[in-house]
């Protein structure tokens, strides 16, 4: 396996194609093929990137925009530049310094961090690591557990050590059929664990015959029969804000907003649940018109060039969450190339809003965009 790229190496990605591209020179088929596959056909997969290519802009001209500001703050905290870095299982199969890395380089860069429940380094390893960024943005992701002390213990852990709100993931009662998993008879190496669950309770992806590893795991220890009820229990284990991703109607987010969440993510988990989902794009505006501003939306899927950030923020997403681009970049380079992405991302939509003829964030709306017809 090739060595982690360096400063001084000569090729340097200049767009996250490219990262992409070069990760595959610096991963093992398995864990490529996890981090990248989409659940069944992978039509969901491949439509959250169409969505964006299908909606086109229509800039504005003659306007002054040699000074241009990206910050904004969600849920009162604020960002360098309207981007979260999505919750992402196992990311030391990408890298060593796994999460930690790539929490570094959000909190470094000014951006958010929702790091996952199945997580390769624990909650208080990366809160240690950012030691530097006490205010960084960072949330945890939660799963609801069959067992509820377990739960409750991951909770109290995340608000003990600083995080700012749980992300509780809610579409994926059950685990989508990815089959590339499937046929690799994906699990984890031996050195390799779940290092937010096993220090509690022993919990690891096992290796199956002739299936997921991670398959088994969903469908022995997580919870499908978690209902709407059960958000106002888990709002009563601690004072953290609640966030809700996996949403992709209007009126589950009305609901939502009506069971206490303070945000609400727009998203179909990448492609990896139900395959043939709307894209996560193509749902945006209903929801947005749907919370009528009493919540900050933020959309998660398909992003790849600072112009993907420029259309969902006109469509009315206060931020966005991209995901597999960081792992090609943490594959590459570790905490470099984690910052590297994170940049590249922060100049597109900087040249993007230049060129649409906007000077803030708050120039970003729908007369921007020319939407598609079906």
């Amino acid at each position: 396996m090739s060595t982690y790229l360096s400063d001084d190496d000569r090729f340097q990605p200049i767009n996250l194609f490219e990262y992409e591209k070069l990760a595959k020179e610096y991963l093992s088929q398995t864990t490529l093929d996890y981090y990248s596959s989409g659940a069944w056909d992978e039509i969901t997969l491949r439509d959250n990137r169409a969505a964006f290519e299908r909606v086109k802009l229509r800039p504005r001209i003659l306007v002054d925009v040699s000074d241009r500001n990206l910050t904004t703050s969600i849920l009162g905290q604020p960002l360098q530049l309207p981007l979260l870095i999505a919750p992402m299982a196992f990311q030391c199969l990408a890298h060593p310094d796994g999460e930690v890395a790539t929490a570094l380089a959000a909190a470094s860069a000014g951006v958010g961090m929702v790091l996952s429940t199945m997580a390769t380094k624990s909650i208080e390893e990366v809160a240690t690591g950012c030691n530097q960024f006490p205010d960084s943005l960072r949330w945890f992701q939660l799963y609801i557990h069959k067992d509820r002390g377990l739960t409750r213990a991951l909770v109290e852990k995340a608000y003990k050590s600083g995080y700012k709100a749980l992300c509780l993931t809610v579409d994926a009662p059950v685990l989508g059929q990815r089959e590339r998993d499937r046929r690799n008879e994906f699990a984890l190496p031996q050195d390799l664990h779940l290092a937010n669950l096993a220090t509690i309770s022993g919990l690891d992806i096992s290796h199956e015959k002739g299936e997921s590893g991670l398959f088994t795991y969903f469908a022995q220890q997580l919870n499908p029969a978690v209902t709407w009820h059960d958000l106002e229990w888990l709002q009563s284990l601690s004072p953290l804000p609640l966030v809700i991703k996996g949403v992709l109607r209007g009126d589950d987010a009305v609901r939502a907003v009506e069971y206490g969440a303070k945000a609400i993510v727009v998203s179909n988990h990448g492609g990896r649940q139900l395959d043939g989902a709307i894209a996560s794009l193509d749902a945006l505006a209903e929801i947005v018109a749907a919370v009528d501003g009493k919540v900050e939306v933020l959309l998660d899927g398909g992003i790849r060039r600072g112009t993907d950030i420029l259309k969902a923020l006109a469509l009315g997403a206060k931020a966005v969450l991209i995901g597999r681009p960081i792992l090609w970049g943490l594959a590459v380079g570790g905490q470099i190339g984690v910052s590297r992405v994170i940049s590249l991302l922060e100049d597109e939509l900087s040249v993007g809003m230049a060129l649409s003829g906007c000077t803030k964030l708050q120039d970003i709306d729908p007369s921007l965009l020319t939407l598609p017809r079906f």
